[in-house]
């Protein structure tokens, strides 16, 4: 098995404790230009729509846990997949969800950054 670099290795921990605190600059950091994220019900969002959720203060996380993580590197990319768990509201509704995760990462001017994600609902609470 080969060794990740120690920033693609963290990098899992760091995009989730981020997305916790709803940090809008240091997600714009971690995101390519061209992000997209494929919704749990299929909706899809460009990168200033995702930050937006957080920047509106729409989207609140009272908890939010990515765990069961296994990265895989292929040359300047890697995929990662694990569990995401979240106690969350979102424009004061319940938006709580546990789903499997993938993650498609790149590697861009020196640094990891995350240019795609996929949810997909297991059904646990």
């Amino acid at each position: 098995m080969t060794t990740l670099p120690q920033e693609l290795a963290e990098f899992p921990q760091h995009w989730a404790d981020t997305e916790c605190r709803g940090d809008v600059e240091e997600l714009r950091r971690l995101l390519t230009d061209d992000f997209t994220a494929v919704g749990p019900r299929g909706f899809v969002l460009d990168k200033e729509r995702w930050l937006d959720r957080y920047a509106s203060g729409a989207l609140v996380h009272d908890a939010f846990a990515w765990t069961e993580v296994a990265v895989r590197r292929y040359g300047g990319a890697a995929v990662a997949v694990g569990v995401q768990r979240q106690q969350s509201t979102y424009d004061g509704r319940d938006a709580d969800g546990h789903f499997r995760i993938t993650q498609t990462l790149v590697e861009e001017d020196g640094r990891w950054k995350l240019a795609a994600v996929h949810l997909s609902p297991t059904g646990a609470r």
